[in-house]
């Protein structure tokens, strides 16, 4: 498919592919963009993960094409769901009242929304949205990529599809590896990148775990409970790998980032609680935590009484975390595949037949897995919640002497002279691993994202869009947030645009402190924000 006059390939339709897509169209590109799923949006729609931001983001440390989309899951609210008067006046309305989400809304919504983004260019005839289409093969030429062959996931289709330049937007870094992109995935030792933190050894296939979300609501007295998994006592025997050897399917907590053990989990269906009083700063976590409203994404008394019979939860928690093995990398990634998901199923059932109840009985069968919200046949996530993927080994590392708390002091986060955006999170956030390892995190202060962590050493016409720019394990864990993958994809796509108008290659740019000043005015002109307020400090 080597349309005429295509400019930019993306591949990937996550939020870094979208804000990529988008930011390129804005400057008039023709483009195409290809996703494996049914739906675009990547952990926000496909694998059913409300937004993870940070504190500050109602007044910075965002985009302004982000807050389009922020203000528009909002805004769709307003318009189509009969919500309550106050609930209608609310500037920062939180359809979920998530207290880990400060806008948890369906994934659906997050669909029309982000469709109605790109839905002009499509009219327009300058964007190719090729859905259910995944990378299979990336023919070369030294160091440029000459094409990409994407493969139909439900049929036998193949298109080979060519640009002067693509974005790996996928989910996995899949185009540097069937690219021969330099890559690294998994732990790094110290002796590679100097981090306090890092450990003795490099493991590629010590992962993050991912998580296979599903979505719940709960009908009082009514008995949903699903088949008996086939897999359920394997499940039931798996040990959590954050240490204290507490089960998997538990409300027992992990240990914390410090190896301290934490109180139990709750479970209440449907509280009568006031969304007016969430609190968002996960520093505030109470001692139990209740699980029913930490992902919230529809919370029935934000609506008028009686359009809800029970509140619709994202179930993306520590007992679903899946660390048997990695994704990719591994000769029986399959496999891991279907145990991911197989966790799931058997969390679920564990919930419905034998988790503790607060009036001392166990189950809630009344659990009720909703297939119309996921968008899929069986109420699961269509793809499983990636929190790691393979990382570029690009012109800059981000590493964790760059945005540690602990390291840095009082001072703030490295400051580069090619920032392309900004993010923050809470925390270094690294979960348990496929190797067996819980590795504490830390505190990042608010960060910048180099230019340099997008390109590649060697080849030339290719950028990371996504969680696989230039981190290492651990920074990862404050990179891979949702507004900081849509910061990544809207860099990458400003600067293809930016090298297409100039006549260069991103390599220039990176080279040159006057390319770099040139982009930075174009991205601050086009409401992308390159700096924090330089006494800005996030501490514990």
């Amino acid at each position: 498919m080597g349309e005429a006059g295509v400019d930019l390939l993306i591949i990937g339709g996550g939020l870094g592919g979208v804000s990529a897509a988008l930011a390129a169209l804005r400057r008039g590109l023709r483009v195409i963009l290809t996703e494996p799923t049914r739906w675009l949006g990547g952990q926000l729609t496909s694998q059913l993960v409300p937004l993870d931001e940070h504190l500050f983001i109602e007044r910075t440390g965002a985009n302004r094409s982000y807050r389009e989309l922020r203000d528009g899951l909002r805004d769709y609210y307003r318009r189509h769901y009969p919500l309550t008067e106050r609930a209608r006046a609310d500037p920062y309305l939180n359809p979920g009242a998530a207290w880990v989400s400060p806008v948890s809304v369906e994934p659906r919504v997050a669909v029309a929304v982000i469709d109605s983004l790109l839905q002009p260019y499509r009219t327009a005839g300058r964007l190719t949205v090729l859905i259910g289409y995944e990378p299979v093969a990336v023919s070369s030429t030294g160091d440029r990529i000459d094409g990409v062959t994407v493969r139909e996931v439900a049929g036998d289709r193949r298109l080979d599809l060519t640009a002067p330049y693509v974005l790996d937007a996928t989910e996995l870094g899949d185009l540097l590896a069937l690219g021969g992109v330099e890559h690294v995935s998994g732990r790094e030792s110290r002796a590679q990148t100097g981090e306090p933190g890092a450990a003795e050894t490099a493991d590629p296939t010590d992962m993050q775990g991912a998580t296979w979300c599903f979505i719940l609501d709960h009908r009082a007295g009514e008995d949903h409970t699903i088949d008996r998994p086939v897999g359920y006592d394997r499940m039931k025997a798996l040990q959590d790998h954050s240490g204290g050897g507490q089960p998997m399917l538990t409300f027992a907590r992990k240990l914390d980032r410090n190896g301290r053990p934490r109180p139990t989990n709750r479970l209440i269906p449907n509280p009568d609680d006031d969304p007016a009083e969430v609190d968002l700063d996960h520093r505030n976590m109470p001692p139990t935590p209740e699980l029913w409203t930490y992902r919230r994404i529809a919370a029935r008394n934000q609506f008028r009484p009686g359009f809800l019979a029970s509140d619709l939860v994202v179930v993306n928690w520590p007992a679903n975390d899946y660390t048997g093995g990695p994704l990719f990398g591994v000769p029986d990634a399959d496999d891991h595949w279907r145990d991911c998901k197989e966790l799931s199923r058997s969390l679920l059932y564990w919930l419905q037949t034998e988790a503790p109840r607060e009036d001392g009985g166990t189950g809630f069968p009344g659990l009720r897995l909703r297939p119309d919200v996921a968008g899929t046949e069986d109420g699961f996530a269509m793809y499983p919640y990636i929190r790691e993927s393979r990382r570029l080994l690009a012109r800059i590392t981000i590493v964790e002497q760059d945005v540690s708390v602990a390291l840095r002091g009082d001072r703030g986060a490295a400051n580069y002279p090619d920032s392309v955006g900004v993010g923050h999170y809470f925390w270094i956030d690294r979960h348990p691993t496929t190797g067996g390892h819980h590795y504490p995190g830390g505190l990042p202060q608010p960060f910048e994202i180099p230019l340099g962590a997008l390109v590649p050493r060697r080849v030339r016409n290719l950028l990371a869009a996504a969680k696989n720019l230039g981190t290492t394990q651990i920074t990862n864990g404050c990179y891979r947030l949702h507004p900081v993958e849509w910061s990544v994809g809207e860099a990458a796509g400003e600067t293809i645009a930016y090298c297409l108008d100039e006549k260069l290659e991103p390599h220039q740019v990176v080279d040159d402190p006057a390319r770099i000043t040139d982009l930075q005015r174009r991205l601050s002109q086009a409401g992308v924000q390159l700096r924090w307020d330089p006494e800005l400090r996030w501490s514990r």
